[in-house]
């Protein structure tokens, strides 16, 4: 049952919280959704799956991404696209992009993938190296896909981020889920069912 504005007051009342959208949609909280995992500073704890894929790789590819609010009831909202003449690195990336990007307010967001290419730019100092080095690898070479890099940097900005690592194709069943958003979108851009 959605949450009311008397109900949404009456939950501000009793829990000193206020009960505000996790996600860019019309989803609400629920009654049994009380938020009782903020920190002080009011900042939810989300979940954010992602995957990407690529047929061939360059080619057309897609993404997927599961939002989880275990606060709000574990609320979830599913997100997928496509894109033309991508990689599955592009791919991998936007999902992670786009999922923070439908949070509609500050959170501490874990971001749990398969792309080793995508954590580790973040936990081992890869983003930092290359922005130091003006968007160069150790090759001085221009880094790939630094469009998506900066945008990540920009959306992250806002939030709490940690990153976990899982094995792709494994028994994850969120990761699982992405990866078949991220194939159904891509097949959808091919008019494939």
């Amino acid at each position: 049952m959605a949450i009311e504005a008397d109900a949404r007051d009456r939950l501000t009342r009793q829990w000193g919280i206020d009960a505000p959208k996790l996600f860019d949609d019309d989803a609400r909280m629920t009654e049994s959704g009380t938020d009782r995992s903020e920190e002080p500073g009011g900042r939810p704890e989300v979940l954010l799956y992602c995957d990407g894929a690529c047929s061939p790789n360059p080619g057309n590819g897609g993404w997927g991404v599961v939002l989880i609010a275990p606060g709000h009831g574990n609320h979830r909202r599913e997100l997928s696209g496509a894109a033309p003449d991508s990689t599955n690195n592009r791919m991998e990336l936007t999902a992670a992009l786009e999922g923070l990007r439908a949070l509609r307010r500050p959170s501490r967001v874990r971001i749990i993938t398969d792309s080793e290419y995508l954590k580790k730019a973040f936990t081992d100092g890869w983003l930092d190296r290359w922005q130091r080095k003006g968007w160069k690898t150790a090759g001085k070479k221009p880094v790939k896909n630094q469009d998506l890099w900066r945008a990540l940097l920009d959306a992250m900005a806002s939030h709490t981020v940690e990153w976990e690592w899982v094995k792709g194709h494994a028994e994850n069943e969120e990761n699982n889920r992405c990866d078949e958003l991220a194939v159904r979108a891509r097949r959808r851009l091919r008019g494939v069912q």
